[in-house]
């Protein structure tokens, strides 16, 4: 008994201490059950203050958003990418189409060009069309050009001197012979002798449009003045053994066909006919003709 007296046996101070301490709890409880110190204060959220408030965070927000997109930059439609052609929302076909074209050696001067070759929709084309950055020489013949319509609608137009030319030989005119043609400067007729030289010599009259920049009408004009007389005699290599350094130098072969011909070459150990090339997966066949020009098999 005396045990448990020892543990319950307090004196007059620690039983006012106690109590204080009893009555402390019992406050805490009841300011907590009757939430004392809350407000009972209603915020009118139709506000004037308020919602200018909240019309100021809906606008930080929408800035925040636009400048989360991805933005669009000036840049030359010929040098779209799959992942560019997919964020500008172009189709996997109307980019294969512009890639094709490229492989050509051709280029697209204008959004209408862009349009006939990629086949894109007018909407697309009216949402891309303005970034689209084209160099100054292309700028500047598209206003020339626009200036001469309006001249020949006011017929203030006259037409070019006839000039005669040494030879209507296209292997064989100059520079001054083709700047005979209308459309054709020093610029164009020395980037048309220099893919000249590059082919060893034009074999058909189609590959003069894929002279780089040169408009299909100014090449209508020069076709229609200078002929192939005498076909050029090209330099053939061996398909069999002809190095990739080499095969490479063929207008009309990029680094990717290249690679497949070695490929299909090391596959056969040795093509019997230069038309077995046709057998390669994505051998481009539109341009067989002029790639087998420069090729043989032995």
């Amino acid at each position: 008994m005396n045990l448990f007296k020892s543990h319950f046996w307090y004196n007059k101070s620690q039983r006012n201490g106690i109590f204080v301490l009893i009555v402390l709890i019992l406050l805490f409880q009841i300011i907590i059950a009757f939430d004392v110190f809350s407000t009972k204060e209603i915020i009118d959220v139709n506000n004037a203050e308020v919602l200018a408030f909240q019309k100021q965070i809906d606008s930080l927000k929408k800035i925040e958003k636009e400048n989360r997109k991805p933005k669009t930059y000036p840049f030359n439609p010929n040098y779209i990418t799959d992942y560019k052609g997919e964020q500008l929302g172009m189709s996997l076909k109307e980019i294969d189409r512009l890639l094709s074209f490229r492989k050509t050696n051709k280029f697209v001067n204008s959004k209408e060009e862009f349009q006939q070759v990629t086949k894109v929709s007018d909407s697309l084309l009216n949402k891309i069309s303005p970034f689209f950055k084209f160099p100054e020489w292309v700028v500047n013949r598209i206003q020339k050009k626009a200036v001469n319509s309006i001249k020949i609608g006011n017929k203030t137009n006259y037409k070019k001197k006839e000039t005669a030319v040494s030879t209507v030989d296209l292997n064989k005119a100059t520079a001054k012979d083709l700047q005979t043609i209308k459309g054709i400067g020093e610029a164009f007729s020395k980037r048309i002798i220099k893919y000249r030289s590059k082919l060893q010599g034009f074999s058909y009259r189609k590959q003069l449009y894929e002279v780089w920049g040169l408009d299909r009408e100014v090449a209508d004009k020069v076709l229609q003045k200078f002929q192939i007389v005498e076909k050029p005699t090209i330099k053939k290599v061996n398909v069999n053994t002809v190095t990739f350094k080499e095969l490479l130098k063929n207008p009309y072969i990029d680094y990717e066909l290249c690679k497949k011909i070695f490929d299909y070459r090391d596959e056969v150990a040795e093509l019997q006919n230069i038309k077995e090339l046709t057998n390669i997966q994505d051998f481009p066949k539109d341009l067989y003709d002029r790639i087998v020009l420069y090729l043989v098999a032995e």
